[in-house]
């Protein structure tokens, strides 16, 4: 049965949206309560308005910390109107029946991140518009909440049929307890101890379904994309131009293909298959990046990702739709391009903002729970790694050695990449065993690996990579350092005249 909506209580912080609802509830002849400043609003309107201390009889108190918490007011939200004592009992009590809660609450995460004192920070923490969310909520058989201005249409809407439907405030219920939760997971946030080394002691998630995917990792299974409440970065901020719905698959590909082209200044192109990438390259322009992201392993690049750092024209999209890729990714494309991806109508074609923030906590979903760690955001000032080898990098490999580190980050574990002029050439990607990432990279590498570099995300265990990689025609080696087979390693180096340097940080991806 739909709920009839006689009277309204209206206390917002945010006056979005708000003239007109009330309005609209106006013209339905529905009594309007409000409070303060929202009050003071309404009546700016020029709509009459009943004050809550009219209804409490009890004036706000405590610089306006005390205003709705009364059982005058939370009397006629919890009522259940089905429940005939509940309705004797506010007859008797001389307390008034409302049936719409309109509120939302003080903003306080805006408040914090802007920066602020602890004073304010505590003045912005809401305990009546909260009180008052989950008291409608509660009752949402009788009382319609309604949590955000966002809300405020479909309701006016419904209200014109004669009344709310029970399902649309099930589900307003629903959104406001969930704004209560991360409300409260917010305040908790920012009120415990900082502490840098430590892992928070409980972890409150707030996600919103943004998108459907196409399937789960496999056509059996189902999937979703989901993105923290008001969360400003992240592959859920893409726009999709053309192209099928995207996969699981698509979007966890996306993620790694875009962190990897963000760590860099210069034009950059991707391919990523199965979360590692199957070419990495800088250009002087986007062109010359996917060509030569491309030429590293043409095999491997078939069905996969691109994406790119710098937008791209028509010429670039011409180079890629001879091919068979699933996804293209770019911060914007130029006039014209996207007619060209037209005409290969199931290729997704999507604008994602280039971004390196990463907030909160890298976490990976465990039965019965989730892996959580910190972002690998290790700052290093790579060409002052140790060089343990007789022979320095020279100027042109240690660049090579630099692209290759910031590239290895994004590769499977165990992962071992060669590479020379900022393009990869081959890459070991998720062995279990190092000499085989080294080996078997080399030997699917359809470029030449002469004067190469290589980057291995952990370090080398025996003299034996040492020797496949000098074997392959690499010059010169970055990795973390730390076996306790060093010695013979770095003498390994030593006997080729290939240089060598530790950094003394893994970057291990699995």
């Amino acid at each position: 049965m739909d709920i009839n909506v006689k009277t309204a209580l209206l206390s917002t912080h945010s006056k979005n949206g708000l003239a007109d609802f009330a309005r609209a509830l106006h013209a339905r002849g529905v009594k309007l309560i409000s409070t303060g400043g929202t009050a003071a609003f309404l009546q700016g309107l020029g709509l009459p308005v009943v004050k809550v201390s009219q209804v409490t009889g009890f004036p706000e108190i405590l610089g306006g910390r005390v205003k709705t918490l009364h059982p005058a007011v939370h009397g006629g939200i919890l009522a259940d109107r089905r429940n005939p004592a509940h309705v004797e009992e506010l007859r008797r009590l001389g307390i008034s029946a409302i049936d719409l809660v309109a509120v939302n609450l003080y903003p306080f995460e805006a408040v914090t991140a802007g920066g602020c004192t602890l004073d304010e920070a505590i003045e912005n923490i809401d305990i009546g518009g909260i009180t008052l969310l989950r008291a409608a909520a509660k009752n949402f058989h009788s009382t319609v909440i309604v949590p955000e201005p966002g809300d405020y249409a479909e309701v006016a809407e419904a209200l014109k049929g004669g009344g709310v439907p029970l399902e649309l405030s099930r589900r307003l219920a629903v959104k406001a307890f969930r704004i209560t939760s991360a409300y409260d997971a917010a305040i908790v946030a920012y009120l415990a101890p900082a502490d840098d080394d430590a892992l928070p002691e409980a972890i409150h998630l707030d996600l919103c379904r943004v998108m459907k995917a196409r399937y789960g990792e496999n056509p059996h299974q189902r999937g979703a994309l989901y993105a923290f409440e008001g969360a400003a970065h992240g592959v859920h901020n893409l726009r999709q131009h053309q192209g099928k719905e995207l996969s699981f698959n698509n979007l966890l590909d996306l993620d790694n293909a875009w962190r990897i082209v963000s760590a860099f200044s210069e034009p950059c192109c991707t391919v990523v298959k199965h979360n590692s990438p199957c070419g990495v390259a800088l250009g002087k322009d986007p062109a010359e990046a996917f060509a030569k992201a491309w030429a590293c392993d043409p095999k491997s690049a078939f069905g996969g990702i691109i994406a790119f750092n710098r937008p791209i024209d028509a010429s670039v999209a011409g180079a890629i739709a001879p091919n068979f890729v699933e996804v293209v990714a770019a911060p914007e494309y130029e006039p014209g391009t996207l007619e060209v991806f037209a005409a290969k109508k199931n290729v997704r074609v999507l604008s994602l903002p280039i971004e390196t923030v990463r907030s909160g906590w890298d976490m990976k979903r465990v039965d019965g729970g989730f892996l959580v760690q910190g972002w690998d955001v290790h700052e290093e000032n790579l060409r002052a790694s140790r060089v343990v080898t007789k022979r320095a990098p020279t100027d042109a490999e240690w660049n090579d050695l630099v692209f290759a580190w910031e590239v290895v980050k994004g590769v499977k574990a165990n992962a071992v990449i060669y590479a020379r002029d900022g393009q990869t050439l081959a890459l070991g990607c998720g062995q279990t065993s190092r000499v085989d990432a080294a080996v078997n990279a080399a030997a699917k590498a359809v470029l030449p690996l002469k004067g190469s570099v290589v980057a291995s995300d952990g370090f080398f265990p025996f003299a034996d990579n040492i020797e496949a990689i000098g074997a392959a025609g690499a010059t010169a080696i970055i990795q973390p350092g730390g076996s306790i087979r060093d010695d013979e390693v770095i003498r390994a180096a030593d006997a080729l005249d290939l240089a060598m340097v530790f950094t003394g940080c893994r970057h291990f991806r699995h």
